[in-house]
């Protein structure tokens, strides 16, 4: 989930300068985040070629995304985004006439992505930890946002104006969604609090490459389904765990979508729709070990997939966890002002 060490600018240069052969289509995702394979299925298929740009943050694909030049012709973008964004008209209405496959996916799945875009993977924010670092499981997000003395230079935290907060607002008993300035002044004591312990605000699949210290991250936060990214980078199977927090989580939903401005419409729809298609979902799922919201793709994985707590969160974590609502502009600025100032707090210990 990383854009190759390139700056947000450059990326939309990156994507810009993407071939605009009508074969071509532009995808905007995070990094490992669908099966190589279907994509290569779908070229084989078609004759359509495909091109990936990874971001590593909401905010990071916000900036890209909303660049009229950027050529993005596909999107995975979180459900409070696809609402947004399709009000503003970027992305393209989508329905069962567009994307056949939409009928697989029940109307509460539908609902959250709204009507321009269509359900992709869902999962829980959790703690990811290294097993051969930390012999206990982290059970709460104390455990990330007062680490022990021995994880000091060893946390990666995430620099996202909605998902930087997530631990600190749970942890004090607030909604995520907290737009008021006393409840993310509270949570920006907390932030400042754990910065010496923190190594990089880098989301943790990026930072986990860098040669210089991903080493030494041995905790971080992240999603369900990132510890076998973190594996698989690792060459290590099963040294990377997940925990989700025994106060609650946020139960994210991705959507996949076609921008509005895409010149090459009528493929990225078509692209979309195979993606979402039983078969094809299924073997998404299977191969990133993480939740379908296709309802006609569940019976293709296999049960003790679907019987793992670790990739399907129990209804017990489900009943406490939160879903994201749109912020106000003044809780974006707020939060956004106060993760520029976190580095100074990590850099002072």
């Amino acid at each position: 989930m990383t854009l190759l060490g390139a700056t947000t600018a450059t990326a939309a240069l990156m994507l810009a300068a993407a071939p605009l052969r009508a074969e071509t289509l532009n995808i905007l995702i995070w990094e490992s985040y669908i099966d190589q394979e279907i994509l290569t299925a779908f070229t084989t298929k078609t004759g359509i070629e495909i091109n990936q740009t990874f971001y590593d943050s909401g905010d990071q694909r916000d900036e890209i995304l909303s660049d009229p030049s950027s050529n993005v012709d596909l999107v995975v973008i979180g459900e409070t985004g696809a609402h947004l964004y399709g009000k503003r008209g970027i992305l393209e209405q989508v329905s069962q006439q567009t994307v056949p496959s939409l009928k697989d996916y029940a109307a509460t799945w539908r609902d959250r992505c709204g009507e321009h875009a269509v359900p992709y993977l869902w999962g829980t924010m959790g703690i990811l930890y290294r097993s051969d670092k930390i012999t206990e499981t982290p059970h709460s997000w104390a455990d990330l946002m007062e680490p022990a003395a021995s994880l000091k230079g060893h946390i990666a935290m995430y620099d996202d104006h909605k998902e930087t907060f997530v631990a600190p607002l749970i942890l004090l008993g607030k909604s995520i969604n907290a737009n008021d300035m006393p409840t993310l002044k509270q949570a920006f004591e907390l932030l400042k609090k754990q910065a010496p312990s923190v190594l990089t605000y880098d989301y943790v699949i990026t930072s986990s490459q860098n040669a210089d210290y991903g080493k030494d991250i041995y905790m971080a936060i992240g999603y369900s389904g990132d510890q076998h990214v973190l594996n698989d980078k690792a060459g290590t199977p099963g040294v990377w765990r997940y925990s989700v927090p025994k106060e609650g989580t946020l139960s994210w939903l991705d959507c996949m979508a076609v921008t509005a401005s895409s010149p090459r419409k009528t493929a990225a729809l078509q692209l979309l729709d195979f993606i979402s298609s039983a078969d094809q979902a299924g073997k998404n799922a299977v191969a990133l070990q993480m939740p379908t919201a296709s309802t006609a793709a569940m019976p293709l994985l296999p049960e003790e997939m679907r019987t793992n707590p670790e990739i399907f969160a129990t209804p017990e974590i489900l009943a406490k966890s939160q879903f994201q609502l749109e912020l106000s502009v003044e809780s974006i600025q707020a939060r956004r002002r106060i993760i520029s100032t976190l580095a100074n707090f990590r850099d002072a210990r």
